[in-house]
């Protein structure tokens, strides 16, 4: 197995998308339609990554930020392929990323009851903040 790391370009977004759909613990809405990805990989330039494993995307991470912050969604990586270091690549690579262009804090939106997700962005030292609280609406 030799993994591979890159941009994540959109033309590589039917096999991500595939993968967020296999992935537990991924929300997915119209906000992750291929042109608002293609908008959004626009808008933040060489900060999303993708592995591969031959020519099949066994791992991505969305990456952007605000100018201020930085955040990460979507992190996935493909059930047969966890535990070899590939999630952990992709975070420290987007965060080397972010920091390049002077972004020098990040923050993410994970699922209350997604354990293991929480396990693994602890494991790698991101702290899980109780002070804060997300709260949304849907514009229409």
């Amino acid at each position: 197995m030799s993994i591979t790391f890159s941009e994540f370009t959109i033309e590589a977004y039917a096999q991500v998308f595939s993968l967020w759909q296999r992935c537990e613990g991924i929300g997915l809405s119209q906000a992750d339609s291929k042109g608002n990805i293609q908008h959004y990989l626009e808008r933040n330039p060489g900060l999303s990554r993708i592995a591969r494993n031959g020519n099949a995307v066994v791992g991505t991470i969305l990456c952007g930020h605000d100018g201020r912050r930085g955040y990460v969604h979507h992190l996935a990586v493909s059930p047969e392929f966890r535990r070899q270091g590939i999630g952990r690549r992709l975070v420290e690579d987007s965060l080397g990323a972010l920091k390049a262009v002077g972004i020098e804090k990040c923050h993410l939106f994970i699922f209350s009851d997604n354990i293991d997700g929480r396990r693994f962005w602890q494991h790698i030292s991101w702290t899980f903040r109780t002070d804060i609280a997300v709260i949304s609406k849907i514009i229409t």
